[in-house]
C-alpha cells in the first residue's frame, strides 16, 4: 500500500513571522486612516483660519502705512518724486498679500470667512491704497506747487479712517463686537465730515479764475474724497461679515 507523505506543517516561528507582519500592516493602515479622525476637523481648520487672518492683518498694516505716509507727503511736501516711487511699492507690496489672498481662497475648501465676502473685503480695502495713490501721482503730476489747508484736512480725515479700520479688522480674529462697532461707526462719521469738505472745497475753487488749477485741484479732491468711501464700504464689509458670525 503506497503511503501518502504528509507536507511538513509551518514552523511556529514562520507562522508568528507573517502573523505579526500582518498585524504590522493593519495598524499601520489603523494609523493612517485614524489619523484625520483623531485630529478632527476643528483642528484641520484653525490653522488655515490663522493663515487668512494674518494676511489680512499684513494688508491692513500695508495701508496703514500708506495713510501715515500720505499724510507727511502732503503736509511736509518734500521729496515728492521719491515719495511717489516709495508709495507705488507699497501699494505693489499690498497687492501681492491681495493676490495670495485669492490664491487661498481658491484652493481652500472651508475657509474662516465667507469666501465672496473674504475676497470682497480684500479688494475693497485694497482700493483704499489704490486711490491714496492716485493722489499722490496727481498732486506730482499735476505740478501743483503746494497743497492746500483742505488738502491736509482730507489726509488728517483718511487716516483716522484707516486707524479705525484698521482696529476693526484685526479685531475679527476674535470677533469683538465693541471694537469693531465702534470702530465702524467713527468710520462713518469720518466719512460724513468729508463729504462736508468737499462741498466747501470746490465750492472754494470755482471762486478762483484759473481754470487750468481748479480742474488739477478738483481730481484731487475727488481722489481724496472717494478714498473716504471705500473706507465707508470697507466697514459695511466688516460691519456684515461680524453679523453672520454672531
Amino acid at each position: 500500500m503506497r503511503r501518502t507523505r504528509r507536507l511538513p506543517e509551518p514552523t511556529r516561528h514562520g507562522a508568528n513571522q507573517s502573523s505579526d507582519s500582518l498585524n504590522l500592516g493593519k495598524s499601520r493602515i489603523a494609523r493612517i486612516s485614524s489619523t484625520p479622525h483623531r485630529m478632527g476637523i476643528r483642528e484641520w481648520i484653525i490653522p488655515q483660519d490663522r493663515v487668512f487672518y494674518d494676511l489680512l492683518d499684513k494688508e491692513s498694516a500695508y495701508i496703514l502705512e500708506g495713510a501715515i505716509e500720505l499724510q507727511d507727503a502732503f503736509k511736509n511736501f518734500d521729496r515728492m518724486e521719491e515719495r511717489r516711487k516709495d508709495f507705488k511699492d507699497l501699494e505693489h507690496n499690498c497687492d501681492e498679500v491681495v493676490h495670495e489672498i485669492y490664491d487661498k481662497v481658491n484652493r481652500s475648501f472651508i475657509t474662516p470667512i465667507d469666501q465672496e465676502d473674504l475676497t470682497k473685503l480684500a479688494s475693497g480695502y485694497d482700493d483704499v491704497l489704490d486711490l491714496m495713490n492716485a493722489a499722490m501721482n496727481r498732486l506730482v503730476l499735476f505740478e501743483i506747487k503746494v497743497p492746500t489747508p483742505k488738502m491736509l484736512e482730507f489726509t488728517g480725515i483718511i487716516k483716522a479712517s484707516v486707524v479705525q479700520l484698521h482696529a476693526a479688522l484685526t479685531s475679527l480674529r476674535k470677533l469683538d463686537r465693541r471694537t469693531i462697532d465702534d470702530a465702524c461707526i467713527e468710520v462713518d462719521r469720518l466719512e460724513n465730515e468729508a463729504d462736508v469738505l468737499f462741498n466747501e472745497s470746490v465750492a472754494a475753487l470755482f471762486k478762483t479764475g484759473d481754470v487750468g488749477e481748479i480742474l488739477k485741484l478738483k481730481e484731487i479732491y475727488e481722489d481724496l474724497e472717494t478714498t473716504t468711501d471705500r473706507c465707508e464700504a470697507v466697514s459695511f464689509i466688516i460691519r456684515d461679515i461680524l453679523i453672520k458670525h454672531s
